[in-house]
């Protein structure tokens, strides 16, 4: 009997479970516990980032109560693959779980993908640069064309044109729409900027200044982004110091002058954009003592 076509997202992953089976396979969507050092991560995981925050209280409540959703795996050869419930299996290898509960399933590799993906725009997992990256994954090495995706994710074809056409912005930019400094939206309006230099000072105006979508659009269109009042000069000595920094720590760092000169002192800021990075830079600050 012919497989179901998937109709949208709101049928829940245990429904895409069934549609992309066959009908004689329904049956046999059996748990069973697996060694959790038996299952490896997915290794075309669309998502990339995981909050640590998340994770932990996720596993304290898995360590109090149990894992009740199982895991999707795949079998391979002596190791499973997970194909979705990667947040899951982390937070139970934080709380020292021995076994969590799996379905087995043999999905294709357009499968396996269609099913992670599906399960973490479900779950509004990925940030806007990974989604886009799964369409793109799907159109160029799956033949899928943007319609067919739309229907496959229960969203507008536009929605997914949409989502594809961030890969085109600048690196920079899209580095900070992965790290949430700046929204989908905005990364829209950006691809009306005339260069790549220009999407990134607007990028970095956009975060300065907290502009909305409209300002942002309205800006770039009256020409190019230049910032409201011109940054006084930064002494060569600081700009050394601040990229020194930048390469120590591993993150963006600003050192601001009072408005009275370099002689009256300033601050210094140093950027980060996760918890785990937070600890890193504290830990390193520690260690530096």
């Amino acid at each position: 009997m012919a497989t179901k076509r998937l109709s949208g997202l709101g049928r829940g992953l245990d429904a895409l479970i069934a549609t992309t089976s066959k009908v004689s396979d329904m049956a046999d969507n059996r748990v069973i516990d697996i060694d959790i050092n038996k299952i490896e991560p997915n290794r075309e995981q669309p998502r990339k980032y995981f909050d640590e925050e998340s994770l932990a209280d996720l596993a304290s409540s898995l360590a109090e109560y149990g894992m009740v959703q199982p895991v999707l795996v795949k079998e391979e050869e002596g190791y499973y693959s997970l194909i979705a419930g990667e947040r899951r299996w982390r937070a139970a290898r934080i709380a020292r779980l021995s076994t969590i509960p799996a379905i087995v399933k043999d999905y294709s590799p357009v499968e396996s993908l269609q099913i992670a993906l599906v399960e973490n725009i479900q779950r509004k997992d990925l940030n806007p640069v990974e989604e886009a990256m799964c369409y793109k994954r799907l159109s160029e090495e799956f033949f899928y064309t943007q319609e067919s995706i739309a229907q496959k994710v229960g969203k507008s074809r536009q929605a997914i044109s949409n989502a594809i056409s961030l890969l085109s912005l600048d690196p920079r930019v899209q580095n900070m729409l992965a790290e949430g400094r700046l929204s989908a939206a905005h990364g829209r309006a950006l691809l009306g900027a005339r260069n790549a230099a220009e999407q990134t000072a607007m990028a970095e105006r956009i975060e300065a200044e907290d502009l909305s979508v409209r300002e942002t659009g309205r800006i770039i269109k009256s020409g190019p982004a230049t910032p409201k009042k011109p940054a006084r000069a930064q002494p060569p000595e600081y700009i050394h110091i601040e990229n020194e920094l930048k390469t120590l720590l591993g993150t963006r760092v600003r050192i601001q002058n009072s408005k009275s000169g370099v002689e009256s002192g300033g601050k210094i800021e140093i950027h980060y954009y996760s918890q785990t990075e937070l600890d890193r830079i504290i830990g390193w600050f520690k260690g530096s003592l």
